[in-house]
C-alpha cells in the first residue's frame, strides 16, 4: 500500500494565505475597505495636512498672531505676507493656522467628551432597562430640548467667555446624540446568542459592557465621532463669530470671519481665508465619516 503514494515535499509548501479567500480581522478589513474609498482618502489626507499645518504653520512665519503693524494694514497676498494683513496689519498666516489649533482642539476636545459621556450612559441604560432605562432617555430628551446658545449666554454671565464656556455650552448637550446611537446598538446586540452565552456563563452586567457590547458598537461610535468632530467646530466658529466665543487678542476662524466680513467688498482675502479653511475642514470630516460608515457596515463584508 505505501508503494501507491510518494512522500509529500514540505520545502515547496508556503503556509501564506494570500489568495482572494484570506481571512481578515474586522478593523482590518474595515481599513482595506476604507483606503479603497478614494473621497473618504482625500478627507483623511486633507485632515492630516490641516493638522500638520496647524502645529508649524505658525512657525513658518517671523510675525506672531498679535502683533500689530499699522503702517502695514490691509495689505493683499504677497511673499512677504503669503495670506496678506488685517485692519491692524497682523499677519493673517500666522492667524489662521493659530485658529486652526483653536477650532480643532475645541472640535476634537468636544468630541472626545461626548464619546466618554455618551457611551458610558448609552450602554448603561441599554443594559439595565426598565424604567431606569425610561427615566434616563427621558432625561435625554429634556436637556436635547435646550438650545445651546441660550446655554452659551447663561454660562458668559456665569463665568465669563472663553474656550471653557464654549467647551461647557457644546458638551452640555452634545453627548446626547452619541448616548441614542450606542442605546441603539447595545439594545440590538444583547439580543444575539454570544452576549446570552456569555451571561448564563456568569459574566456580570460590567464585564458584558467592556468585553462585549462596546467593542462590538466601536465601529457606529467611531463613525458618530468623526461626524461629531465637524459640527463643534462649526459650532466654535458660529460663535465666535457672534462675538460669543474666544476674544482678542486671541485668534480663531470665526472672530476672524466676523472681522473680515464688513470689508469683503474691498479686501476678500480676510474673510475669504478663515472661511475657506472652515469650509475645507467641515468637508475632510465628512468625508471620512461617510467613508467610515461604508467601512464600518457589516452588510458590505464579504
Amino acid at each position: 500500500m505505501n508503494d501507491l503514494f510518494d512522500p509529500l515535499d514540505k520545502s515547496n509548501l508556503s503556509f501564506t494565505d494570500t489568495g482572494p479567500s484570506a481571512s481578515y480581522s474586522y478593523w482590518k478589513d474595515s481599513w482595506s475597505r476604507l483606503k479603497s474609498n478614494r473621497l473618504g482618502m482625500v478627507g483623511l489626507i486633507m485632515l492630516l495636512l490641516l493638522l500638520v499645518l496647524a502645529i508649524v504653520g505658525p512657525l513658518l512665519t517671523p510675525y506672531t498672531y498679535y502683533e500689530t503693524y499699522l503702517h502695514l494694514k490691509n495689505q493683499p497676498p504677497s511673499l512677504q505676507f503669503w495670506f496678506g494683513t488685517d485692519e491692524l496689519g497682523r499677519d493673517l498666516f500666522t492667524r489662521v493656522w493659530w485658529g486652526a489649533r483653536i477650532s480643532l482642539f475645541v472640535g476634537i476636545t468636544a468630541s472626545l467628551i461626548d464619546l466618554a459621556i455618551g457611551v458610558l450612559y448609552g450602554a448603561f441604560a441599554a443594559l439595565v432597562g426598565g424604567k431606569t432605562e425610561e427615566t434616563m432617555m427621558r432625561l435625554c430628551d429634556v436637556l436635547y430640548s435646550i438650545p445651546y446658545l441660550l446655554v452659551v449666554i447663561l454660562l458668559m454671565v456665569i463665568i465669563g467667555s472663553g474656550i471653557t464656556t464654549i467647551l461647557l455650552a457644546l458638551t452640555i448637550t452634545g453627548w446626547i446624540g452619541m448616548a441614542r446611537i450606542v442605546r441603539g446598538q447595545i439594545l440590538q446586540l444583547k439580543e444575539l446568542d454570544f452576549v446570552k452565552a456569555a451571561e448564563s456563563l456568569g459574566a456580570s452586567r460590567f464585564r458584558l459592557m467592556r468585553r462585549h457590547l462596546i467593542p462590538n458598537a466601536m465601529g457606529q461610535i467611531i463613525v458618530t465621532m468623526t461626524l461629531t468632530v465637524p459640527t463643534a467646530i462649526f459650532a466654535e466658529a458660529f460663535l465666535s463669530f457672534l462675538g460669543l466665543g474666544v476674544q482678542a487678542p486671541i485668534a480663531s476662524w470665526g472672530t476672524m470671519a466676523s472681522d473680515g466680513l464688513p470689508a469683503l467688498r474691498y479686501y476678500p482675502w480676510r474673510l475669504f481665508f478663515p472661511a475657506g479653511f472652515i469650509s475645507l475642514t467641515m468637508l475632510s470630516f465628512n468625508l471620512l465619516g461617510d467613508a467610515l460608515r461604508d467601512a464600518f457596515d457589516p452588510r458590505l463584508r464579504l
